[in-house]
Protein backbone atom coordinates (compact mmCIF):
# COMPACT_ATOMS: atom_id res chain seq x y z
CA UNK A 1 0.00 0.00 0.00
CA UNK A 2 3.07 2.46 0.64
CA UNK A 3 3.60 2.39 -2.80
CA UNK A 4 0.27 3.99 -3.99
CA UNK A 5 0.54 6.93 -1.34
CA UNK A 6 3.21 7.99 -2.50
CA UNK A 7 1.63 8.32 -6.44
CA UNK A 8 -0.27 10.37 -8.41
CA UNK A 9 -3.75 9.75 -9.02
CA UNK A 10 -2.74 9.35 -12.54
CA UNK A 11 -0.21 7.50 -12.46
CA UNK A 12 -2.22 4.45 -10.83
CA UNK A 13 -3.31 1.78 -12.85
CA UNK A 14 -7.77 1.11 -13.43
CA UNK A 15 -7.82 -1.55 -10.57
CA UNK A 16 -5.58 0.73 -8.04
CA UNK A 17 -7.68 3.75 -8.71
CA UNK A 18 -10.45 1.84 -8.24
CA UNK A 19 -9.09 0.74 -4.71
CA UNK A 20 -8.38 4.46 -3.62
CA UNK A 21 -12.29 5.64 -4.51
CA UNK A 22 -13.75 2.57 -2.59
CA UNK A 23 -11.43 3.37 0.04
CA UNK A 24 -12.21 6.99 -0.06
CA UNK A 25 -16.09 6.54 -0.19
CA UNK A 26 -15.56 4.32 2.59
CA UNK A 27 -13.55 6.95 4.66
CA UNK A 28 -16.61 8.92 4.76
CA UNK A 29 -19.18 8.71 7.81
CA UNK A 30 -22.31 7.37 6.34
CA UNK A 31 -24.98 4.59 7.55
CA UNK A 32 -25.66 3.77 3.85
CA UNK A 33 -22.61 3.37 1.02
CA UNK A 34 -23.92 3.16 -2.55
CA UNK A 35 -21.29 1.12 -4.46
CA UNK A 36 -21.51 0.79 -8.32
CA UNK A 37 -19.82 -1.92 -10.09
CA UNK A 38 -16.62 -2.10 -7.63
CA UNK A 39 -15.48 -4.86 -9.17
CA UNK A 40 -14.59 -2.76 -12.38
CA UNK A 41 -10.46 -3.11 -12.87
CA UNK A 42 -10.09 -5.41 -10.37
CA UNK A 43 -8.51 -8.79 -11.12
CA UNK A 44 -9.83 -11.79 -9.56
CA UNK A 45 -7.93 -11.73 -6.58
CA UNK A 46 -8.57 -7.97 -5.87
CA UNK A 47 -12.05 -8.48 -6.01
CA UNK A 48 -12.31 -10.98 -3.47
CA UNK A 49 -9.87 -8.80 -1.19
CA UNK A 50 -12.07 -6.04 -2.05
CA UNK A 51 -15.42 -7.61 -1.24
CA UNK A 52 -14.30 -8.99 2.08
CA UNK A 53 -12.93 -5.38 3.40
CA UNK A 54 -16.19 -3.75 2.16
CA UNK A 55 -18.18 -6.40 4.21
CA UNK A 56 -16.19 -6.32 7.06
CA UNK A 57 -16.09 -2.39 7.15
CA UNK A 58 -20.04 -2.64 6.85
CA UNK A 59 -20.41 -4.54 9.46
CA UNK A 60 -17.94 -3.57 11.46
CA UNK A 61 -19.33 0.54 11.75
CA UNK A 62 -23.13 -0.74 11.47
CA UNK A 63 -23.74 0.67 8.12
CA UNK A 64 -25.15 -0.88 5.27
CA UNK A 65 -23.36 -0.84 1.77
CA UNK A 66 -25.76 -0.92 -1.37
CA UNK A 67 -23.70 -2.53 -4.24
CA UNK A 68 -24.59 -2.55 -7.87
CA UNK A 69 -22.36 -4.98 -9.49
CA UNK A 70 -22.32 -7.54 -12.86
CA UNK A 71 -19.83 -9.83 -10.57
CA UNK A 72 -21.90 -12.92 -9.51
CA UNK A 73 -19.00 -13.76 -7.36
CA UNK A 74 -18.67 -10.53 -5.67
CA UNK A 75 -22.50 -10.32 -4.94
CA UNK A 76 -22.27 -14.19 -4.03
CA UNK A 77 -19.37 -13.38 -1.36
CA UNK A 78 -20.92 -9.86 -0.15
CA UNK A 79 -24.87 -10.10 -0.11
CA UNK A 80 -27.36 -10.92 2.36
CA UNK A 81 -29.94 -9.34 0.45
CA UNK A 82 -30.68 -8.91 -3.58
CA UNK A 83 -33.04 -6.57 -5.24
CA UNK A 84 -34.09 -7.80 -8.23
CA UNK A 85 -34.96 -5.72 -11.37
CA UNK A 86 -36.58 -6.75 -14.63
CA UNK A 87 -37.96 -4.92 -17.39
CA UNK A 88 -37.23 -2.77 -20.32
CA UNK A 89 -34.44 0.14 -20.30
CA UNK A 90 -35.94 3.36 -20.65
CA UNK A 91 -39.15 2.25 -21.14
CA UNK A 92 -40.40 0.60 -17.93
CA UNK A 93 -39.61 -2.09 -15.01
CA UNK A 94 -40.09 -3.12 -11.84
CA UNK A 95 -38.08 -4.10 -8.63
CA UNK A 96 -38.83 -6.91 -6.51
CA UNK A 97 -38.61 -5.99 -2.77
CA UNK A 98 -35.65 -6.78 -0.82
CA UNK A 99 -35.44 -10.57 -0.07
CA UNK A 100 -32.81 -13.26 1.33
CA UNK A 101 -30.06 -14.16 -1.41
CA UNK A 102 -31.43 -17.50 -2.27
CA UNK A 103 -34.46 -16.26 -3.33
CA UNK A 104 -33.55 -13.16 -4.69
CA UNK A 105 -30.51 -15.05 -6.81
CA UNK A 106 -34.04 -18.00 -7.22
CA UNK A 107 -35.59 -15.24 -8.62
CA UNK A 108 -32.92 -13.39 -11.34
CA UNK A 109 -32.06 -17.18 -12.59
CA UNK A 110 -35.25 -17.79 -13.48
CA UNK A 111 -35.65 -15.18 -15.77
CA UNK A 112 -32.12 -15.89 -17.60
CA UNK A 113 -33.56 -19.19 -17.51
CA UNK A 114 -30.03 -20.42 -16.33
CA UNK A 115 -28.87 -22.71 -13.41
CA UNK A 116 -25.64 -22.00 -11.47
CA UNK A 117 -23.40 -24.58 -9.57
CA UNK A 118 -20.55 -24.10 -7.31
CA UNK A 119 -16.99 -25.44 -8.77
CA UNK A 120 -16.11 -28.12 -6.74
CA UNK A 121 -12.20 -26.72 -6.52
CA UNK A 122 -12.77 -23.33 -6.23
CA UNK A 123 -16.32 -22.86 -5.17
CA UNK A 124 -17.21 -20.00 -7.33
CA UNK A 125 -20.46 -19.97 -9.14
CA UNK A 126 -20.21 -21.35 -12.15
CA UNK A 127 -23.30 -21.58 -15.18
CA UNK A 128 -24.40 -25.01 -15.75
CA UNK A 129 -24.76 -25.89 -19.29
CA UNK A 130 -28.09 -25.48 -20.66
CA UNK A 131 -30.32 -28.72 -20.61
CA UNK A 132 -27.40 -30.76 -18.54
CA UNK A 133 -28.66 -33.18 -16.65
CA UNK A 134 -27.76 -31.16 -13.09
CA UNK A 135 -29.78 -28.18 -15.17
CA UNK A 136 -32.61 -30.01 -15.27
CA UNK A 137 -32.57 -31.40 -12.00
CA UNK A 138 -32.42 -27.98 -10.36
CA UNK A 139 -34.96 -26.64 -12.74
CA UNK A 140 -37.13 -29.27 -11.70
CA UNK A 141 -36.67 -28.61 -7.84
CA UNK A 142 -37.38 -24.41 -8.25
CA UNK A 143 -33.10 -24.08 -7.62
CA UNK A 144 -31.09 -22.09 -10.34
CA UNK A 145 -29.03 -20.79 -7.21
CA UNK A 146 -26.94 -23.97 -6.54
CA UNK A 147 -28.53 -26.99 -4.99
Amino acid sequence: MGPILEQSLVDLSGGERQRVAIAACLSEDADLYLLDEPSAHLDVEQRVRTTSAIRRYAEHNDATAMVIDHDIYMIDLLSDRLLVFDGEPAVQGHAAPPQAMREGMNEFLSNLDITFRRDERTSRPRINKPDSQLDREQKAKGEYYYV
